[in-house]
């Protein structure tokens, strides 16, 4: 039995633990804390003094849109009492979009039929949303114009050049509107995972939020999907669990600090726990460390056995970490997320009470908390409101003054009162080291335009070592527990090819994409060899409806809408 040495105990290590153990592999999963999970698993909030068990709190909430096929696939074959960790999830109904001194926005996923028409349903509910909002419709049409350029380009043409510039760039952020800028360019890309539209590249950007309109239309798409509680107990905890009963050792406290390369292949890894370092040996490593980590630790000796290693330091972090806040009365707000589209720190937040059926909040902590208000802080280098001051910048207090007074700048119908917090959490990444300087021990890996250059694959030139973390490359893209668990499953596969194993291999889904452009994403591989520009097939009409560009896409649209209806 061949043995594998898993570093980090995060989502991506956690998933090559599971799928490799399910395959008869000798694993262990060696962790710098003492909890496993990483960024996803859950910590103790405030505690009381009465013995109670202390409040739940989280590095941030947890979301599981409708387009992730590989985590739920991965929770689907965790027990947990009489079911699996995938039926804690819950669907939420509605999304909110809060707007500092204006009517706040509530925006239900449509339930109309789909197969053409998810694409066209998909555009007219952003063309209704875009025009309730005050977009002028020709920045509405152009806005369009170019996210259908991007679903019918080649994937050449998306890695080689749309990869290449940002979000903002590609849809023209600067010459639009105040109402373009605040919603469809910045508002709909920072508060996913950090994403900044001046930054994140016009490819993922653009495909991730087709992933989120298609989830929105589609029959069963659940855009919106949060667990039914706090996520180690409902989560992390069976799966430690499951890892157990397949005979993986979880070795928690036990920090890697070094990994020895000689030629092309790894010798030896280095952990410290407490006072001890030891020298580990196995057939195989499975590198599942944040990109800030494995950087400190690429040798000269590992990058002259894979130069691409050197593309690491190139890869840009930045901060997301959570707050809670927790409520005497509970207070709803609305059945799924808030985003508080023009907060200054790019806050979202969610009630979590509601989702939570089977958690006594009463029983937990002090016991006066009825309610919890989870909230992400997205950026930590805007100046807030109230203090004139970055999140970075700011003591504890002073963060949590800003987070509330941004948050009541946009809820403003008085169901949110100071009064009613009894006590509030700051995810302890984030160190007051002293009163000039402040540090996040895990920030978050963040797309950039170019950024795909410099990620490397999860099998690299070093034939016994492998990546499982989020910045590997894969089809999700995103630092997301999604895109962790993809890179986790593409390092088990080179393991298995390593060893000519039968096995069968771990599944990979690519995003979902209309078959019915399929035709034109073909018609433009041609024109990409032959070094023509993008060309615009489709188009929106001032009604919000998708058209051909010229009189043969046209009649294409025509055939594939007569098929739909008939077929």
């Amino acid at each position: 039995m061949k043995k594998v040495a898993v570093l980090g105990g995060g989502v991506g290590g956690l998933s090559a633990a599971q799928e490799l153990a399910e395959r008869g592999f000798d694993v262990t999963v060696y962790e710098g804390r003492r909890a496993f999970g990483g960024k996803a698993r859950s910590m103790p909030g405030p505690k009381s003094s009465s013995g109670k068990p202390p409040l739940p709190a989280e590095h941030g909430f947890r979301f599981f849109p409708g387009f992730y096929r590989h985590l739920p696939d991965t929770m689907g074959r965790i027990p947990s009492a009489n079911k699996t960790v995938v039926d804690h999830l819950t669907a939420t109904k509605r999304m909110m979009l809060a707007q500092e001194g204006h009517t706040n926005k509530l925006i239900a996923p449509t339930q109309n039929p789909s197969s053409l028409a998810d694409l066209e349903v998909a555009v007219k509910f952003m063309w209704d949303f875009g025009v309730g909002l005050g977009i002028p419709i020709s920045e509405l049409a152009y806005f369009f114009e170019r996210l259908l350029l991007l679903l019918c380009s080649c994937d050449e043409r998306r890695y080689e050049e749309w990869d290449k510039v940002s979000w903002w760039e590609y849809i023209g952020a600067a010459q639009k509107s105040a109402a373009f800028q605040k919603f469809l360019a910045a508002g709909l890309t920072r508060t996913l995972v950090a994403a900044q539209a001046q930054l994140i590249s016009a490819r993922t950007g653009g495909l991730i939020l087709c992933q989120l309109l298609f989830d929105m239309v589609r029959v069963g798409g659940r855009v919106d999907r949060v667990l039914d509680g706090p996520t180690s107990e409902v989560w992390i905890d069976p799966w430690i669990a499951y890892l157990r009963k397949h005979n993986v050792k979880l070795r928690g406290n036990h920090r890697v600090v070094g990994i020895q390369c000689v030629g092309k292949q790894i010798t030896g890894v280095t952990v410290q726990s407490g006072r001890k370092v030891e020298e580990i040996h196995a057939d195989y490593y499975v590198a599942a460390l944040p990109v800030e980590r494995l950087r400190e630790m690429v040798s000269g000796a590992m990058r002259a056995a894979d130069p691409g290693l050197s593309g690491l330091s190139q890869l840009v972090v930045r901060w997301m970490n959570g707050a809670m806040f927790y409520l005497r009365q509970d207070v709803k707000i609305v059945d799924g997320h808030v985003l508080f589209i023009d907060s200054p720190w790019a806050l979202t937040a969610i009630s979590q009470a509601q989702f939570w059926p089977s958690i006594d909040l009463s029983k937990r902590g002090n016991g006066r908390a009825d309610g919890v208000l989870s909230v992400d802080i997205s950026d930590w280098n805007e100046p807030g409101r109230l203090t004139g001051k970055a999140a970075m910048d700011c003591t504890k207090e002073e963060i949590r003054e800003e987070v509330w007074a941004q948050i009541i700048a946009a809820i403003d119908d008085g169901s949110l009162d100071c009064k009613n917090v009894d006590d509030w959490f700051l995810d302890p990444d984030i160190q007051f080291l002293n009163p000039t300087r402040t540090t996040n021990l895990e920030p978050l890996l963040i797309n950039t335009a170019g950024s795909w250059a410099n990620r490397p694959e999860a099998a690299i030139g070093i034939s016994n070592l492998f990546l499982a973390a989020d910045f590997v490359r894969t089809y999700t893209d995103l630092a997301t527990m999604e895109g962790a668990n993809e890179a986790a499953r593409r390092a088990v596969n080179g393991i298995l090819d390593a060893e000519g194993s039968r096995e069968q291999r771990c599944q990979i889904w690519k995003l979902d994409e209309p078959e019915m452009l399929a035709p034109l994403r073909a018609l433009d591989r041609l024109r990409w060899g032959l070094g023509r520009p993008a060309a615009s097939l489709l188009r929106v009409d001032k009604s919000g409806t998708l058209v051909g560009a010229d009189p043969v896409v046209h009649g294409f649209l025509r055939a594939a809408r007569f098929a739909a209806d008939h077929f």
